[in-house]
């Protein structure tokens, strides 16, 4: 599991602005009709709209895409009953994930009242403003009957994820598994270890599965759930068994299933030996499940086993079902999240995992092995199939049961609604981490004695990203180390003044590479001091996979040893760099922004298939624009004339590539715009372009500094393109979270070479 450093955690959540969420206008508010319009007079408008019509409330407010997430901090994560302001965090973490993950957009509400009834007419009143209520962390046995009058009394869609989303990703889990075993889920017999909300949510699904209830034992903290317990609820007390049965091992016998939400180590390994032939196990208490996955896998290797924990297979999290549970709800206007919806979203994610795993999703867990099986029950949460398979799936389970209040005539033109929501950019760098993740690399950074740099190599090497070779004074690094609390561990240290040896060694690599392009050996000797050959010597010879530098020098001083050392990749003329724009429109492609000064038509071309190149390796399909201040021709000039004759070029070099131009950059961003205006352009049609093309270095460099201090958008970059090997040059003074980003990108560049950078 992640290692979390606790001042981390608090600066993360402490920096300004404090907490994880704000509000952000959706209009613009720049002039005085624009306040006007927003507020007084122009509001009452809308205000007189609603007042006739209720439901205009969804025209005109932003009540159809908002969440209340609510608590009272009784029962929060591992930390149980804290209070409502110590329960905030998790809260608006939770707004976060709709906000990621489904496009929803969320308030945190911590309510101070423990008192059922008081809860529910709180929550009750606050209707004319959600869409959807999702209530979290509520203690049992309160929890249900919350749950259950406000669901009576509320017409807008509203789940306890506590209870539901556990409920919902383990049934999926569990008919899998079934499936795969061979067996039925009315003939199996059920052992169940915890009484709470979650575990009682999923029996109640389970048995709408098909589950027998008489084959179900369920035990507590006080031991077995029976008709003699007087100190049960009578959601509790409807799963007490009639069997004789008073221990766990007693249960354990013959068991086909074992459900765990209660407590770590709770279940014995000699256990696992009672159970019968090819037993599944859901340990999901969290982070330690009930019996270790290494010990029940070594004690059964017939177990099909899940947890809750990232770090094993299967994984049972919540984030696979409530934002596109609540997604679907909302864009049918549904009035409650029915038995039916549950079901369809059971049903959604049992049959997504029995499809073919894009190949994005293999990169994003570097394992191409990914098949439905023993180990792959459930999607993987970075799937971005999830939104397009369970959300379609509830918001038709909604209208087939009478529930939702408008329809969905076309559900293919709303799966493209959904995944415009989204844009591939919510999770471009979450699939190229786990990617890095799943076979880390050596990457040597050349400012290895930069607060930066080690704050970054921390973070990596927790994060098992990569494997940091730090470059710099080991005194120096020893000193930042210690005054700002950095642990190293697992990142190697390399002073390289004290490598007589090593760098005499690639002194005379260097000489033997360079003596014809007026490189002595004395001058080979010299700049081996220099880091940047040093590291660059470091990838050539196979002692490191990647290099990055930049951060403390410009970059044309910064790539001049890499080129000399490592050089173009074969059939490459030149190399180029490309900045990221990540947006809520999606993942923009800027090229070149960095290298090229004023390049040519034909050397616009080479740019042109090198960025195309680099579009598909973060798996995105390149739509092409090249730029200028001209329109088709709209007006004359050296520029525009390039453009053209470069578009007209990487056509015919390039057939199978959407391209076009020459064209303004608003025109190529501008679907809308290319249709009305020029319908004969294949980008209007598609979309609009995401990759843009520049006649020269200083418009793409002003354009990505100007979007990203001003535009709404992270920029990550600038990616090296054409290299023989994985080299990437920093922005001057970039962050750590830039770094971070770099070296992940720069790992997966070194994984895969042959489809590369």
């Amino acid at each position: 599991m992640l290692k979390i450093n606790k001042q981390e955690a608090l600066d993360y959540h402490s920096r300004t602005p404090a907490g994880k969420i704000e509000v952000v206008p959706t209009k613009p508010v720049s002039t005085q009709l624009d306040l006007a319009l927003a507020y007084s007079p122009g509001v009452a408008e809308p205000c007189k709209e609603i007042a006739a019509d209720k439901d205009a409330v969804y025209k005109y407010t932003a009540k159809g895409n908002l969440v209340a997430v609510i608590s009272n901090g009784t029962a929060v994560l591992g930390l149980g009953n804290i209070g409502p302001e110590a329960s905030k965090p998790v809260m608006e973490g939770k707004g976060v994930l709709f906000k990621k993950f489904a496009g929803i957009d969320c308030f945190d509400i911590e309510i101070d009242a423990t008192d059922p009834d008081e809860f529910i007419r709180i929550v009750k009143a606050l209707e004319p403003t959600f869409g959807g209520i999702n209530l979290e962390d509520i203690k049992a046995p309160e929890c249900f009957r919350i749950e259950t009058e406000l669901r009576e009394k509320m017409n807008i869609p509203l789940m306890h994820d506590d209870q539901h989303g556990t409920a919902i990703i383990s049934s999926a889990a569990l008919l899998n598994g079934l499936e795969v075993v061979g067996k039925r889920i009315d003939e199996i017999k059920l052992v169940v270890s915890g009484a709470g909300a979650a575990a009682i949510s999923c029996l109640r699904l389970y048995l709408a599965l098909g589950l027998k209830l008489e084959n179900v034992v369920v035990f507590d903290k006080d031991g077995v759930i029976n008709s003699s317990r007087t100190d049960l609820d009578p959601l509790q007390f409807q799963f007490a068994t009639q069997r004789p049965i008073t221990k766990l091992a007693e249960a354990m016998e013959g068991a086909d299933v074992f459900l765990g939400l209660s407590a770590a180590n709770v279940l014995p390994a000699e256990l696992l030996l009672l159970m019968a032939d090819n037993p599944i196990v859901f340990a999901l208490a969290n982070p330690d499940p009930e019996i270790p996955y290494e010990l029940a896998m070594a004690t059964r290797p017939d177990i099909i086993m899940a947890t809750g924990r990232s770090d094993h297979p299967n994984q049972v999290n919540n984030v696979l079902g409530f934002p596109y549970i609540f997604r679907g709800a909302l864009d049918v206007r549904a009035t409650e999240i029915n038995e039916a919806m549950k079901l369809a979203a059971v049903k959604a994610l049992s049959e997504l995992a029995k499809e073919a795993v894009p190949d994005m999703v293999n990169r994003a867990y570097g394992d191409n092995t990914l098949a439905f099986g023993r180990t792959y029950l459930i999607p993987k949460p970075l799937d971005p199939r999830l939104i397009t398979t369970v959300s379609p799936a509830v918001a038709k389970a909604a209208m087939d049961s009478g529930v939702a209040r408008i329809q969905i005539d076309d559900f293919l033109a709303y799966e493209d609604e959904l995944r415009s929501r989204l844009g591939v950019n919510q999770k471009l760098m979450n699939r190229i981490t786990q990617a890095a993740r799943s076979n880390p690399k050596r990457v040597v950074f050349a400012d290895g004695d930069s607060y930066k740099t080690l704050k970054a190599a921390q973070i990596l090497s927790e994060e098992g990203i990569a494997k940091p070779i730090l470059l710099g004074n080991r005194n120096k690094i020893a000193r930042l180390a210690a005054e700002n609390s950095l642990d190293l561990e697992g990142c190697e240290i390399i002073d390289i003044l004290q490598q007589d040896a090593k760098r005499e060694e690639y002194a005379n690599l260097l000489y033997q590479k360079r003596q014809r392009r007026g490189i002595t050996l004395y001058e080979g000797r010299r700049l081996l001091r220099e880091r940047n050959y040093y590291g660059s010597m470091m990838l050539e010879t196979g002692e490191a996979d990647a290099f990055i530098t930049g951060l403390s020098k410009d970059y044309g001083k910064s790539i001049v040893p890499s080129l000399q050392v490592i050089g173009v990749e074969a059939g490459v003329k030149r190399v180029a760099s490309m900045y990221i724009i990540q947006h809520k429109k999606g993942p923009f492609f800027f090229a070149d922004t960095t290298v090229n000064i004023d390049p040519t038509a034909e050397e616009m071309v080479d740019i042109i298939g090198l960025t195309a190149r680099a579009v598909r390796f973060f798996d995105a399909e390149p739509r092409v624009a090249v730029i200028s201040y001209s329109n088709f021709g709209s007006n004359p000039g050296d520029l525009p004339d390039k453009a053209r004759k470069a578009t007209e070029l990487a056509k015919k070099r390039y057939p199978e590539l959407i391209i076009d131009g020459e064209m303004q950059a608003n025109t190529a961003l501008n679907p809308e715009l290319l249709r009305e205006q020029y319908p004969f352009s294949e980008l209007a049609n598609k979309g609009g372009a995401n990759t843009l093309i520049f006649p020269n270095v200083i418009s793409g460099n002003i354009a990505y500094k100007v979007i990203q201090e001003i535009g709404g958008a992270e920029v990550i970059g600038p990616v090296l393109m054409g290299m023989r090997k994985p080299v990437h040059i920093l922005q001057l003074g970039a962050s750590v979270r830039e770094i971070v980003n770099m070296a992940a990108i720069a790992v997966v560049d070194a994984q895969e070479p042959q489809r590369g950078l």
